[in-house]
């Protein structure tokens, strides 16, 4: 059986010997659920398949990520490129890539404007560019340990995808791969935190106890004249 190295942190491979994981089963089946999505999503960008078919087809994909790709769709002349899968994102309105890149002051309007000025190779059906940044998106929401695909993946794919125009205008907006892994770590955090009252109260507390740091200070200084 062939044999791949896989590289961890020192703490991360400290933790995996103290738990006692079995590493091999657990990389080989994440693994082959990368492969799995990955297969399909070369499989839906060769065929041309209808709006049905497309949500049948990436099951992993939540609801709002299968309509920015009709949307993209829908917006593109002949050829869907990363630009059209920008528009739909944009188009679409509600999603997380959205709200995250207007929490960095980035209008994503302006940015499909400025990724219309890059020509994408391609012919019919999604660019190249548009196929990696869909495979990258796969590839994003597996090392992120989701079992779903969100447009906050695809936000990140298009960014790291080299020769598209939405990744050429994301990065010259300043949001590259590295710093939108980031932002949507912390805003899926910050979710998560947001439906668990235990965190809210242990948040709130926290916030308490800063603001009210000052005061205590001024009031143990007057006690201790």
């Amino acid at each position: 059986m062939p044999k791949i190295n896989v590289y961890l942190p020192d703490d991360l491979a400290d933790a995996v010997r103290d738990a006692g994981l079995p590493v091999s089963a657990i990389c080989q089946r994440a693994l082959e659920l990368a492969v799995r999505r990955i297969t399909t999503i070369r499989q839906t960008v060769l065929t041309a398949i209808s709006d049905e078919e497309l949500g049948n087809q990436l099951t992993s994909f939540t609801a709002r990520a299968v309509t920015v790709l009709k949307l993209a769709r829908d917006a593109a002349d002949g050829q869907i490129g990363t630009t059209q899968l920008l528009q739909g994102m944009a188009d679409e309105g509600a999603n997380m890539a959205v709200a995250i890149l207007q929490s960095m002051e980035i209008s994503p309007k302006r940015l499909v404007e400025a990724a219309r000025q890059v020509d994408e190779p391609g012919s019919e059906g999604f660019s190249l560019p548009a196929a990696t940044a869909l495979e990258l998106a796969v590839a994003e929401a597996t090392a992120l340990g989701h079992n779903y695909v969100g447009c906050e993946h695809l936000l990140i794919g298009l960014a790291a995808e080299t020769d598209g125009g939405a990744g050429h205008a994301l990065r010259e907006a300043g949001a590259d791969a590295k710093v939108l892994r980031r932002s949507v770590s912390a805003a899926l955090a910050g979710y998560t935190q947001a439906k668990n009252p235990a965190a809210q109260n242990s948040a709130l507390l926290m916030l308490l106890r800063r603001e009210l740091a000052p005061i205590v200070k001024r009031v143990e200084a007057l006690e201790a004249r």
